[in-house]
C-alpha cells in the first residue's frame, strides 16, 4: 500500500498555511501542476477529500485539518531528527520558523537575529510579520515555534517571556502644529493625513482596524516600506506619522522631527516571545529565545 512521505506532507503543509494550491507551490518550490496532482494523488491514497476549492483559494475539510496536525507533528520531529544527527557529523540543519509583529520586527529583531545566525551559522530561520493575535493563533496550532507579540493579547495556553518595550507615538515636522503637544489621542487626529507603512503590514492593518472603531478612515497620503522613511517625509511636511519611539528618538537626532506620546493604552507595546511549552526542548528553539530573551526563565 503506498503511504504519503514527508514531501507530501510538506507540500500540503505550505498549501494549507498559504491557503491556496498556487502559493503553497509557490512556498514549496513546487511546479503548480505537480503540486495540484500530487493533492490528488493524495486524497486518491487516502480515499477522502483534503481541500475544498473555490475562487478565493482551498479551505481544509475535516480530514485536511487531521492531515495538517499529523504533518505538522511529523516534520518537526523530522527537523528535529536532523539537527541531532547533525551534530554527528559537524552541520546542524536545524529551522525554526519565527512570527514578529512590525514593532519588534523592524526595531529589534535585526540586531539580535544577526548575532544568533553569526553565531550558529548550520541554523537558518524563517522570519514573517503578521498581527499579533494572528501568531499566537499560528504559534498554538503548530504554524510557527516562535512568536513575538504585544503584551495586550491573551495567549492561552502559551509559554511566555518578556522581550522588550517600547511605545508608538506621532511624528511630525517641528514646524507642525503638533509639535508643541505632549500627548494626544489617535482619534484626535485622524482628520490629518498620515504617512503610513504598505497596506500588508501588519500595523497598518491594525491602525486601519483601530480608525474604523473610532468611526473613522485613514487619510493615507503615501506608504512607505519602512519607519525611517515615515519619519523623513514627516520632516517634509507630507503628513504625521505613527512610529516606535525608540524610532522617533534616533530620527531626531538628525531630523527637524517632533514626536508626540499617543494617550491610547495599546500605544504601549510591552512584547512578549510565546512559544508551545512542549517545544522548549528543542535545540534550536531553545537557543534563539536564549538570545531573544537573556537571562530569563520560562514563564
Amino acid at each position: 500500500m503506498a503511504r504519503l512521505d514527508l514531501a507530501d506532507l510538506d507540500l500540503f503543509r505550505h498549501i494549507a498555511e498559504a491557503g491556496s494550491i498556487t502559493g503553497g507551490a509557490l512556498r514549496a518550490h513546487t511546479a503548480l501542476a505537480a503540486a495540484s496532482t500530487r493533492v490528488r494523488g493524495m486524497e486518491a491514497m487516502l480515499g477522502t477529500r483534503l481541500l475544498e476549492r473555490s475562487r478565493q483559494g482551498v479551505a481544509l475539510t475535516p480530514a485536511g485539518h487531521t492531515l495538517l496536525a499529523h504533518a505538522r507533528s511529523l516534520l518537526a520531529r523530522a527537523d528535529r531528527m536532523h539537527e541531532e544527527l547533525g551534530a554527528f557529523s559537524g552541520g546542524a540543519g536545524a529551522h525554526v520558523r519565527l512570527l514578529s509583529n512590525t514593532n519588534a520586527l523592524t526595531e529589534f529583531l535585526p540586531e539580535v537575529l544577526g548575532r544568533f545566525l553569526a553565531a550558529h551559522p548550520g541554523t537558518t530561520v524563517d522570519l514573517q510579520e503578521r498581527l499579533s493575535d494572528e501568531i499566537v493563533g499560528l504559534v498554538a496550532e503548530g504554524a510557527a515555534d516562535i512568536g513575538i507579540v504585544a503584551g495586550t493579547v491573551d495567549t492561552g495556553a502559551l509559554s511566555t517571556l518578556p522581550f522588550r518595550s517600547d511605545r508608538f507615538v506621532i511624528v511630525a515636522s517641528s514646524r507642525d502644529p503638533l509639535a508643541g503637544a505632549f500627548s494626544i489621542a489617535f482619534a484626535d487626529v485622524l482628520g490629518r493625513d498620515f504617512i503610513g507603512l504598505d497596506r500588508a503590514s501588519a500595523l497598518q492593518r491594525f491602525l486601519a482596524d483601530r480608525a474604523l472603531r473610532e468611526g473613522r478612515r485613514l487619510r493615507l497620503r503615501v506608504q512607505l516600506r519602512s519607519f525611517d522613511a515615515i519619519c523623513l517625509m514627516a520632516q517634509a511636511g507630507v503628513g504625521i506619522g505613527i512610529v516606535p519611539a525608540t524610532t522617533a528618538r534616533r530620527a531626531a537626532q538628525t531630523l527637524a522631527l517632533a514626536s508626540v506620546s499617543l494617550r491610547d493604552t495599546w500605544a504601549r507595546r510591552d512584547l512578549r516571545v510565546c512559544l508551545r511549552r512542549h517545544e522548549a526542548g528543542d535545540t534550536a528553539i531553545r537557543r534563539l529565545v536564549e538570545y531573544l530573551c537573556p537571562g530569563n526563565d520560562r514563564a
